[in-house]
């Protein structure tokens, strides 16, 4: 696996970069499964997730940033990032947020 590779040289940042697009669901959770073990193995590795499907962000995700046309929405604390409003705002479309034992899941609302 590349991720395990990346850390072979002992960084102190790993950058992700959509690492779950190509990947079926099994595949996808066994990546977040990974990446959640990744940051209990090492808990000072910082790490940067790039996504548009929150739906993809590890349990183990702490904070956030929101961009929309370049400019940063709301970053902090991931509870305080992803909520309704905010995602609906970033992506110009009602979309419902919702979190289970640390992952989150979206719904795009019906336009009106």
């Amino acid at each position: 696996m590349l991720i395990a590779r990346a850390l072979m040289p002992e960084p102190k940042l790993l950058l992700l970069d959509e690492p779950s697009t190509g990947l079926d669901l099994a595949a996808r959770e066994q990546l977040l499964t990974a990446l959640d073990q990744v940051r209990r193995e090492n808990p000072r590795l910082a790490s940067v997730l790039v996504t548009h499907h929150i739906e993809e962000i590890p349990a183990s995700t702490t904070h956030a940033i929101l961009i929309r046309r370049g400019q940063v929405l709301a970053q902090g604390p991931i509870g305080e990032v992803l909520t309704s409003v905010r995602i609906s705002e970033c992506f110009e479309h009602g979309i419902e947020i919702s979190a289970h034992h640390g992952r989150w899941a979206a719904r795009a609302l019906a336009s009106v």
